[in-house]
């Protein structure tokens, strides 16, 4: 009874005595800092002609536009390279084309970033075929590199079994998926 009666005084002073009430207090030397702020100098605009800003939007326009035109033109010259079933080593007969892919990349790619895409047929856990593809990207960049590109220039990916090409059930299809790849990037 003691319990109830003390824990019911409690709640009553609780609720009654609620949160006092303060007048909120405005710091003074905030405005006078305020008032001490130097005034910046106008914005001086300056206007083009309709034909001016045409000229303006097309240059820019044109520029990113042939960025991006010969960009693509490049990607496309750039020829994957094959690898024969768990090996990462370059084939011989893939050697001319890593020697075509290197010319690309010292002349029409030379302003991009080349990304070399690791890629695996279906055969092999996904943590295996994962490292063979980034096996595989290492072995083209260094044969780039051998070749005069700057290895600063060049970022690998593996993406393992995840990005074939084929689908079919084939050793044919399955070649075509052991491949390296290469994307530009800006």
């Amino acid at each position: 009874m003691k319990k109830l009666m003390l824990s019911s005084a409690v709640v009553a002073l609780l609720v009654l005595s609620g949160c006092s009430s303060k007048d909120v207090a405005v710091d003074e030397t905030a405005n006078s800092k305020a008032q001490e702020v130097q005034e910046v100098a106008p914005v001086q605009t300056e206007t083009l002609t309709a034909t001016e800003s045409n000229v303006m939007q097309e240059n820019a326009t044109n520029s990113s536009d042939s960025n991006e035109l010969n960009m693509a033109n490049a990607e496309k010259e750039m020829l994957s390279i094959y690898f024969d079933f768990d090996k990462f080593q370059i084939r011989p007969d893939m050697k001319e084309k890593v020697s075509t892919d290197a010319a690309v990349a010292k002349g029409a790619a030379s302003a991009f970033v080349i990304k070399l895409e690791g890629n695996c047929d279906e055969w092999g856990s996904d943590e295996y075929n994962f490292a063979l593809g980034l096996k595989r990207a290492e072995s083209v960049k260094k044969a780039l590199v051998a070749e005069g590109v700057d290895a600063n220039r060049i970022t690998m990916v593996s993406y393992g079994e995840s990005n074939p090409t084929c689908s079919d059930k084939t050793q044919e299809c399955w070649s075509k998926n052991r491949r390296v790849d290469f994307k530009l990037l800006p």
